[in-house]
């Protein structure tokens, strides 16, 4: 191969290309120009031109067109890439930017890229945005860099991959513009061609390998985005081109075994996987909306949950008080928290908890979250009548010693939860309210009589989850003073103490998080917050109450897991709200 001409960009970068090569000392003036003569009949590049006349060859033009750019080109021949450039931009990334990285500083965060062309901006702007680097693009030759992709990046199908090949799919390309008037039959054919599966597959091991909590396909105007939540945040996907929604949607409710021909009105379903050799629940919702069917998959992996209440980031005292409440031999014990906060997980840890030979437990659920082993579950449905109060009056009749209600909704399942706790069984439920003292008015609120919620509540748990700081990129910092001041904080009152952050690497997608954990809010009732309930006493004095006899609130947890270094500033604010 021809040695690779030296070309100083700043030099060469606006000006046209034979003057480029001119001032490289490849081609002459007269050169030149005859090429412009010849292009005056023949409209072709006049790079082109100068190599079939024989001036120059074509590392020549490439260099030069680089220049042009503002680029250098650069000899790859015999290059090696070290395990770290290697690892700075992600195998999918590599195949569909076609660019390969040479050289990295992790100080600096500059990373040099080979592409083959100089008008590759699209690489070097998206490297830019999705990774954070400071690029610097340089131009090499086409088939040494894919040599060097083909040895450091062994070919594997990603979603960009599958994404890019529908973009430019012919077969396709009938579906544009068609809206909800698709003919069923053409909507079928596509959610059953490869690449439409392909790429279904491949995102959902994606948000199984991520440990994603759902994914989400959303048709928009004039988009169709695929995201996928990870610790309780959001991240967007490479989206596919709009017209293929309804084909992606269709390929969903066909693994979900739902109506395809039904498009107005929501539908739920079911799929059942095995990755790696663990059981996945994928919990499917599809609900129509303006531009056409939104689905969202809640992944349920069994192999990621822990179900034992040793496992779910109780601390030592806090532990106690919860084994002390599911053991008591009847009463109501609630959980409360918003959506997505984990009080499935910690009601199912103290079922599990429970859950032997001499007791018979009895779950009404919507939906079933996990099935267990050794419980009796009971999927509520609306639809044809059978509520959670419907369930719990039968499951009376059915000898339990301990029952789960999914969730204390209205006054009619309150009631049969508290007639059921007054006959001797213990019952567990949910509620949605922001801490414990607050569930009490809520109970309240909902119709239930003072006297009988004194009689059968035996305590509280609230929750939140926090996301937990990455290991891989775990560093100390000072927080400033501002930080500090949202959690009602002074200097001096932090005095000794430690925080950490996460920096962001790619074990976290860079967002300084992996995993969470979970905040706890305990209140026992005792005689005293009877009585105070029994006088309608608003939520600050039942929480004051609560306070002086030992209960830790919400922001005092999150406090701790910050002072432990597990947490953040941000998360236990964002998660948290101060008290009265």
């Amino acid at each position: 191969m021809p040695p690779v001409p030296q070309v100083d960009p700043s030099e060469f970068k606006g000006r046209k290309l034979g003057r480029v090569l001119t001032k490289m000392g490849k081609v002459t003036r007269e050169q030149v120009h005859e090429a412009l003569e010849i292009q005056k009949t023949r409209r072709v590049p006049i790079g082109q031109l100068l190599v079939e006349l024989g001036y120059c060859n074509q590392t020549d033009v490439a260099a030069a067109l680089a220049g042009q750019a503002g680029m250098a080109y650069v000899d790859l021949t015999g290059i090696e890439i070290s395990d770290q450039v290697r690892d700075t931009i992600p195998s999918e990334n590599v195949h569909a930017y076609q660019v390969v990285p040479i050289e990295y500083n992790p100080t600096s965060r500059r990373l040099k890229i080979a592409m083959k062309s100089a008008d590759n901006f699209r690489a070097v702007d998206d490297l830019r945005l999705l990774m954070g680097f400071n690029v610097e693009a340089v131009v090499g030759d086409s088939a040494l860099i894919d040599g060097l992709i083909k040895k450091y990046y062994a070919k594997h199908e990603s979603v960009v991959d599958v994404v890019s090949a529908l973009a430019t799919d012919a077969k396709f390309k009938q579906l544009e513009g068609r809206g909800e008037s698709i003919d069923l039959d053409a909507v079928l054919e596509a959610a059953s061609d490869n690449q439409v599966i392909k790429l279904l597959n491949l995102v959902l091991l994606q948000a199984i390998k991520d440990k994603a909590s759902d994914v989400h396909f959303e048709p928009f105007e004039d988009e169709f985005k695929m995201r996928y939540r990870i610790d309780g945040v959001l991240y967007e996907m490479v989206p596919p081109p709009k017209h293929l929604g309804p084909a992606i949607t269709s390929r969903v409710k066909v693994m979900a075994n739902l109506d395809i021909a039904e498009r107005r009105l929501p539908q739920d379903g079911r799929i059942e996987l095995t990755v790696g050799g663990n059981p996945i629940d994928l919990r499917v919702a599809v609900l129509p909306t303006m531009w056409g069917e939104s689905v969202v998959m809640r992944v349920l992996d069994r192999s990621n949950v822990e179900l034992s209440l040793d496992r779910l980031g109780l601390r030592e005292d806090d532990l106690s008080k919860v084994r002390a409440l599911i053991q008591r031999p009847n009463g109501i014990v609630v959980v409360t928290g918003p959506t997505g906060s984990g009080k499935t997980t910690t009601l199912y840890a103290a079922l599990q908890e429970l859950n032997d030979i001499e007791t018979k437990i009895l779950t009404a659920e919507d939906p079933v979250e996990y099935d267990i082993d050794g419980l009796c579950q009971c999927q509520v449905n609306e639809e044809v009548g059978l509520t959670f109060a419907k369930c719990l009056r039968s499951f009376l009749r059915q000898d339990p010693d301990v029952i789960l209600v999914g969730e204390i909704r209205d006054l009619e399942t309150g009631q049969i939860a508290i007639q059921a706790s007054l006959t001797g069984h213990l019952v567990l439920s949910t509620l949605h309210t922001n801490d414990a003292p607050s569930s009490i008015i809520r109970l309240v609120d909902l119709g239930i009589e003072n006297f009988l919620l004194t009689a059968t509540i035996e305590g509280i748990v609230a929750q939140r989850l926090v996301r937990t700081i990455c290991p891989k990129c775990k560093e100390e910092y000072s927080p400033k003073e501002e930080e500090l001041m949202e959690l009602a904080l002074r200097p001096e009152d932090v005095r000794g103490r430690r925080f950490f952050r996460g920096r962001g690497c790619e074990n976290c997608n860079k967002s300084g998080y992996r995993g969470r954990m979970a905040i706890f809010e305990i209140m026992v009732l005792d005689d005293d917050m009877r009585d105070l309930i029994m006088k309608e006493a608003s939520t600050s004095v039942l929480r004051k109450h609560a306070r002086s006899r030992g209960m830790r609130s919400l922001r005092e947890a999150g406090l701790l897991g910050i002072y432990e270094g597990q947490t953040t500033i941000d998360e236990v604010v964002r998660e948290t709200i101060t008290e009265e």
